[in-house]
């Protein structure tokens, strides 16, 4: 991995993982949430809590249908 963080010394193997990686050191959140303005460091965290607003629960389970919002709550509903 040929990108790696002057702070920590974690590897990356793309530049722009790095730089999203960067912004845990600097404290800074580029990613603001429109509907009540909290900041998120990456995309993904952004994508995952606009989830609260919408109302959208993509991860149905395939055994009983009940929908969760995020992965992690149906993978411990399914153990």
């Amino acid at each position: 991995k040929p990108y790696r963080c002057g702070e920590c010394g974690k590897s990356f193997s793309q530049s722009g993982h790095l730089a999203q990686h960067r912004h845990r050191h600097t404290g800074q959140k580029p990613f603001t949430c429109t509907d009540c303005s909290k900041g998120f460091s990456n995309s993904y965290e952004y994508l995952r809590h606009r989830h609260v607003h919408t109302g959208e629960k993509p991860y149905p389970c395939t055994d009983c249908g009940k929908s969760f919002r995020q992965s992690s709550n149906l993978t411990q509903h399914m153990r």
